[in-house]
């Protein structure tokens, strides 16, 4: 062929019309494997590529959505990006992955950015509580959705779709937890309180605290920026208090691992010296010769439904906010000091 092949090439190849070759090479289920696979032999013998440009005209959208996340050095994200990638890729869109590095003035050039390159719609996980980026988005009417993050402007709040974790009981989980293996010394190393994870999961730790009768010591609330240098720094600090804390919990799994190498780098045992538990639950906290105790977050379910609610939104199939807000479970392993109390015993689930 002299000429660029086309969808109507495909069709006349396969016998099918060009309805069903647009179907079958976006993995529509209504097309069965065989015809698909025949169609997708055909594509690539006459080497068809997609004119993105020519259906971005026609349809007035690109098929692309913006990522907008904090730090792609914290393991969270890239488990959340995966669940975004799939369910986009299973949608016919492909994604655009940006990173602010916590600057807030770095999300607004992104945003910037991303729309003049024509995404049809962002998902945010980088959005701070009085985040002045957002607003302008609401009123030009702009598909986004956060996750993991949410915002509290009064006049906008209400508007907006976000996909959470109700990060208030996966604080109060935590230091329950701690404080019913015996411990009373219990420090929180938090992310930013400029942002809603660290907000409310040190008031979830706080009411935790109040409900079990103990005082809230504020020298053992160390603010960090969810990095694992600054709570490796922190840490430090903390243990050397001539009355420090028995047990830390580090608001994220990446700054746990800075605190469990502080108190390594102490001279302190995890658990026996000093109990630790997490949050999100990555990967590497499973590790064996780690297993941080920690707060599960559904990264990948929370990735995927961002999605789904974007692309409505998109397709102007959804009026109405979504706002999904999904239950924290804790993941007991050897950080937290458990098995030392129940030697033999498996923890329950959630427990």
């Amino acid at each position: 062929m002299n000429k660029r092949p086309t969808i109507k090439d495909i069709a006349e190849l396969a016998g099918v019309s060009p309805m069903a070759v647009s179907m079958a090479l976006k993995g529509h289920p209504r097309i069965g494997r065989a015809t698909r696979e025949r169609i997708e032999e055909i594509a690539e013998k006459i080497r068809y590529r997609p004119n993105h440009i020519a259906r971005s005209l026609k349809s007035r959208k690109s098929g692309t959505l913006g990522v907008v996340i904090t730090n792609i050095m914290n393991p969270f994200y890239p488990e959340l990006a995966n669940g975004i990638e799939d369910k986009a890729m299973e949608r016919g869109y492909s994604i655009v992955l940006c990173s602010t590095r916590y600057d807030s003035s770095r999300e607004g050039y992104l945003i910037d950015s991303l729309r003049s390159k024509g995404v049809d719609g962002i998902i945010f996980t980088s959005v701070e509580l009085k985040d002045r980026h957002i607003k302008p988005l609401v009123d030009d009417g702009f598909p986004f959705v956060l996750v993991n993050r949410r915002t509290r402007i009064k006049a906008i709040e209400k508007k907006i779709d976000y996909v959470v974790l109700d990060n208030v009981a996966g604080g109060y989980m935590a230091v329950d937890h701690l404080y019913r293996l015996g411990h009373r010394r219990i420090a929180l190393v938090t992310g930013p309180l400029s942002v809603s994870t660290a907000a409310e999961r040190t008031e979830g730790a706080e009411k935790a605290l109040r409900d079990l009768g103990s005082a809230i010591d504020p020298r053992f609330i160390v603010e960090c920026d969810f990095s694992w240098e600054r709570a490796y720094k922190a840490t430090l600090d903390l243990l050397a208090m001539p009355d420090a804390p028995t047990a830390i919990f580090a608001q994220n799994d990446y700054m746990a691992f800075g605190v469990r190498e502080a108190v390594l780098a102490a001279g302190r045992r995890i658990p026996e010296d000093v109990a630790l538990v997490g949050f999100d639950d990555i990967e590497a906290a499973a590790i064996r010769s780690v297993e941080i105790t920690t707060i599960n977050q559904k990264k990948y379910e929370m990735g995927a439904l961002a999605v789904d609610i974007l692309i409505e939104k998109i397709e102007g199939r959804s009026a109405s906010a979504r706002q999904i807000v999904l239950r924290p479970e804790i993941i007991i392993r050897s950080s937290c000091g458990w098995r030392l109390h129940n030697p033999g015993a498996r923890p329950r689930p959630g427990t």
